[in-house]
C-alpha cells in the first residue's frame, strides 16, 4: 500500500511532464488500474495453484519488475516506457486485493468484518510514509520523483522477505463438480449486485478525484508538499477508520456503513465545489478517504453474504475484475475532464456516480426490511 501511495501521488505529475499532450497525464495511472482488472483473475488462479504465500511473492515480484522499470523510464523521459512499468504494478496490485479475501476466509463469522477491516488498516502506515516517502526521495536522482520509483522497488523486497516468514493456511482445493452454482446465479442475487456496485462506485470516485487532486492543485499554485500533504490526510482517512469499521458494521449493520460511506463522499464534493483553498482540498480529501473506507470494507463484507465457500474464487475474482474495470475508467476520465472541463466537472461527475449506488443500497435495504420484520414477529 506505502508504494502505491508513492505513485499515486506522484504518476499524474510524472505523466504530465513526460506525455506531449496534458489530457494524457493520467494515463499511467489508468493502465495500471486497466492491468489491476485484467490481473485479478490470473492472480486468483496463480494464488490457487501456487498456493498464498508464493502466489503473493510472484506478485510482488512483477511490482519490483515494475516499479525498476518506471525509475528506468522517468530517467530516460520515456512515457511509453512509464506506462508500462505502471501496467506491470497494476499487475501487482492484481494480487493485493486477495489479502483481504485471506483474511476473511481464515476467519470466524462473526469475526469476518473486523478480520477485512484489520488488514485494510495496513494502510495507516502507508498514509504516514507513503506522502513522505514521496516528497523524501523526490530529488534523489537527476531526474524529479525518478528516486520514488526505487523506494517503491525498496518496498517490495521488503515486503518479499516478510512473506517468506509468514505461515498462511492452504487454499482447500474443491473438485469441478464441487464447484457450487454457476456464476450467472450468484451474479443475478441482488446483493452481489449491491456488492459491487458499492465497490465499483466507491472505489472509482475514489480514484476520480484522488488522481485529479494534485493536478488541480498545482494548477492554482500549490506546492507539490501541500498536494503531497493533502494526499497522506486522504490516505489516512482511508485507512485509520479500518480500526472500527468493522465493529460499526457489526453494530450498525452493513447497509448503515454503505450509506453513511456514499453521505460522506457527497460532502467531499460539496466541499471541492465550495472553493480551491488548500483547507478545502484537505477536508474533501479526508472525507473521500473515510467514505472510501466504509464503502469498500462494506462492500466487500457485503459480498460474503454472496457466496457458498466452494464458490468464493470465482465470485471474489469477478467482483474485483468488475470494480477495477470501473477503477480504470474513473482514473483516465480523470484527467480527460479536468482538462478539458475543469475540476468542478470532475466532482459533478463523481456527484452522478455516488447517486446509482445510493438508490442501490436503498433498493436492497427495502428489500430486505420485510424479512427483518418476519423475524421480529417470530
Amino acid at each position: 500500500m506505502t508504494g502505491s501511495i508513492v505513485l499515486f501521488t506522484t504518476a499524474a505529475l510524472i505523466g504530465a511532464t513526460l506525455a506531449a499532450d496534458p489530457s494524457l497525464a493520467t494515463l499511467p495511472l489508468a493502465v495500471q488500474q486497466l492491468a489491476t482488472m485484467l490481473a485479478t483473475i490470473p492472480a486468483a488462479l496463480i494464488l490457487r495453484r501456487l498456493g498464498r504465500k508464493l502466489g503473493f511473492i510472484s506478485g510482488a515480484l512483477i511490482g519490483l519488475a515494475g516499479a525498476s522499470l518506471g525509475a528506468i523510464a522517468v530517467l530516460n523521459s520515456n512515457f511509453v516506457l512509464f506506462c508500462i512499468a505502471t501496467l506491470l504494478y497494476g499487475t501487482f496490485n492484481g494480487f493485493v486485493g486477495y489479502y483481504r479475501f485471506a483474511a476473511a476466509d481464515v476467519a470466524s463469522e462473526s469475526f469476518r468484518s473486523r478480520a477485512i477491516s484489520f488488514v485494510v488498516a495496513g494502510g495507516i502506515v502507508a498514509a504516514i510514509v507513503g506522502p513522505g516517502l514521496a516528497i523524501w526521495t523526490k530529488d534523489w536522482l537527476s531526474v524529479a520523483f525518478a528516486g520514488g520509483l526505487l523506494a517503491i522497488a525498496g518496498l517490495q523486497l521488503l515486503a518479499i522477505a516478510l512473506l517468506t516468514m509468514v505461515q498462511m493456511p492452504s487454499l482447500t482445493h474443491h473438485t469441478q463438480s464441487d464447484s457450487g452454482r454457476r456464476l450467472t446465479a450468484i451474479a443475478q442475487q441482488p446483493v452481489f449486485i449491491v456488492a459491487v456496485l458499492g465497490s465499483m462506485i466507491g472505489y472509482g470516485v475514489m480514484a476520480l478525484l484522488m488522481t485529479a487532486t494534485p493536478l488541480a492543485m498545482v494548477t492554482v499554485h500549490h506546492s507539490f508538499g501541500t498536494a503531497a500533504s493533502v494526499i497522506q490526510w486522504h490516505v489516512l482517512g482511508m485507512f485509520v477508520p479500518s480500526l472500527f469499521t468493522g465493529f460499526l458494521i457489526a453494530r450498525f449493520g452493513v447497509l448503515t456503513i454503505i450509506l453513511v460511506g456514499i453521505g460522506l463522499n457527497g460532502a467531499c464534493i460539496a466541499v471541492n465545489l465550495a472553493g480551491t483553498d488548500a483547507t478545502n482540498f484537505y477536508v474533501a480529501l479526508l472525507l473521500l478517504g473515510v467514505g472510501w473506507n466504509f464503502m469498500f470494507i462494506g462492500s466487500t463484507t457485503l459480498l460474503t453474504e454472496a457466496y457458498a465457500p466452494v464458490e468464493r474464487a470465482k465470485t471474489q475474482a469477478t467482483h474485483d475484475f468488475l470494480m477495477f474495470s470501473f477503477v480504470a475508467f474513473a482514473t483516465f476520465l480523470s484527467g480527460q475532464v479536468l482538462t478539458s472541463l475543469g475540476w468542478k466537472a470532475v466532482n459533478y461527475t463523481g456527484l452522478g456516480m455516488i447517486s446509482v449506488v445510493l438508490v442501490a443500497v436503498l433498493w436492497l435495504r427495502q428489500q430486505r426490511s420485510p424479512v427483518r420484520l418476519k423475524s421480529a414477529d417470530r
